[in-house]
């Protein structure tokens, strides 16, 4: 992607097409190619996926180069370690991603500035075939990861990722491998979760 006014994703942790007033670009930091090199091109694990994105939020030059929008996300592609995809994102106030998944990607994210809140669900959903879904209790799981805090997560992860501040930008490093290959998108209410799209990497990049 070439540095242009675009729409973003309300995708997870990943931008898409569907938001206006955001700007994209691509960069490639020396943190991300040292990590890549050190990988010796074999796939990458889900510690070393948390490991560079906590070690690229660190790159307070980096994270100054994002231009920020108080209208919508805005974001720039690095290059993640041993070929996984990665983004620098930006969060106005109030803003979020809505209920999505990462079909077999594994992944990780820290916050970089500001705060973040994630909510999960702890279960897999089936790969294909439904619509709705009626969720049992006890599945729902929410963290706040402050500024330098992250996690890493395995494949078909489920969440929503928000800035509930008021008044406070957030930003954001995120790390997926493969490269996400879809992005199911979910809409909630109670405990009945919804299909409502299937976004591919055309969709968002």
């Amino acid at each position: 992607m070439s540095s242009a006014h675009s729409t973003v994703p309300t995708a997870g942790s990943v931008p898409s097409p569907s938001s206006p007033s955001s700007t994209s670009s691509t960069v490639s930091s020396s943190a991300s190619a040292a990590s890549a090199a050190s990988c010796g091109g074999a796939a990458p694990t889900i510690a070393e996926l948390l490991e560079f994105v906590r070690r690229t939020a660190r790159n307070e030059a980096l994270i100054a180069s994002l231009p920020l929008d108080p209208e919508g996300r805005t974001w720039i592609r690095l290059d993640g370690p041993g070929g996984s995809e990665a983004w620098l994102i930006g969060w106005p106030p109030g803003t979020g991603t809505g209920w999505h998944d990462h079909a077999d990607s594994i992944g990780a994210f820290t916050t970089a500035a500001g705060a973040l809140k994630e909510h999960s669900l702890a279960v897999r959903l089936p790969t294909d075939g439904w619509k709705t879904l009626e969720l049992t209790d006890g599945v729902d799981r929410s963290r706040e990861l402050a500024t330098g805090q992250g996690r890493a997560f395995g494949q078909n992860h489920v969440h929503e990722v928000l800035n509930e501040s008021e008044d406070v930008h957030a930003v954001s490093v995120h790390a997926y491998y493969p490269p996400l290959p879809r992005i199911r998108r979910f809409s909630r209410t109670g405990a009945v979760l919804r299909l409502e799209q299937t976004e591919s990497p055309g969709d968002w990049q």
